[in-house]
């Protein structure tokens, strides 16, 4: 599902255009973004919660070459299921 598809069917759920909820997906998107960036939580139950950690320094290697490379400090987004998430993907199956 792409975001105009799930703009779609929030429209079809809410009664709103899907203009709108595309505008509406695009203002929960940002506010993840901005509050990560932070480096804050957020969290929706029932849902999950996205968190960002900082990942140290480290040595990697090139697949190609097989030759150490250093892979630089940096900030990663994780995205943790929630129960209720897990439970409901794994119902339909």
């Amino acid at each position: 599902m792409n975001k105009a598809e799930l703009a779609a069917v929030i429209a079809g759920k809410t009664g709103q255009t899907k203009k709108a909820a595309e505008h509406m997906i695009d203002a929960v998107i940002e506010a993840i973004a901005e509050e990560l960036a932070q480096h804050g939580k957020v969290q929706l139950m029932g849902f999950g919660s996205f968190e960002s950690k900082r990942r140290a320094a480290r040595m990697g290697n090139n697949p190609r070459t097989g030759e150490p490379v250093p892979v630089p400090e940096m900030t990663a987004v994780v995205f943790r299921a929630a129960k209720a998430l897990k439970e409901t993907v794994n119902k339909n199956e």
